[in-house]
């Protein structure tokens, strides 16, 4: 192989290379309902919020911001439960740092946490002292 010939080759490597897909990298969003009715058991505060739920598959970074109003009583806690179905209930698995509605977070996954977050098996529970079990939740979907 001359060096003209070299050069060329080289670069078509490099331009494959440059335009190749990425391994499959995903960023997800989701947004969860948070509800009384969601609770295990079921409770009737009218409280009502939202987590807007972020995850990039290749750092497994999950990312969250949750909004609230209705509670009734300042938020005590709030976190990732799971691994478990809706209906049902399981450990803390993600504290968050603050429990304030409009309250953000972050937190790194592990492979099990990973795997019980893509099969839909975490939810998020905010906690009120009049509802220390938790006043409400939400399932945590792709």
């Amino acid at each position: 192989m001359n060096g003209k010939t070299f050069g060329i080759a080289a670069l078509a490597i490099g331009a494959a290379l440059a335009f190749a897909a990425p391994a499959s990298a995903e960023k997800m969003t989701m947004k969860i309902d948070l509800t009384g009715a969601a609770e295990v058991p079921p409770n009737d505060s009218p409280a009502k919020g939202t987590a807007d739920v972020t995850y990039d598959t290749t750092s497994k970074m999950l990312t969250w911001k949750t909004t609230y109003s209705g509670l009734t009583g300042p938020a005590t806690m709030a976190h990732f439960h799971g691994p478990a179905e809706a209906g049902k209930n399981a450990a803390v698995v993600i504290p968050f740092k603050d429990a304030s509605s409009g309250a953000s977070g972050s937190a790194t996954l592990t492979d099990a946490q990973a795997a019980d977050l893509m099969a839909g098996k975490l939810y998020i529970n905010v906690h009120t002292a009049k509802n220390p079990g938790g006043e409400i939740r939400g399932q945590v979907k792709k």
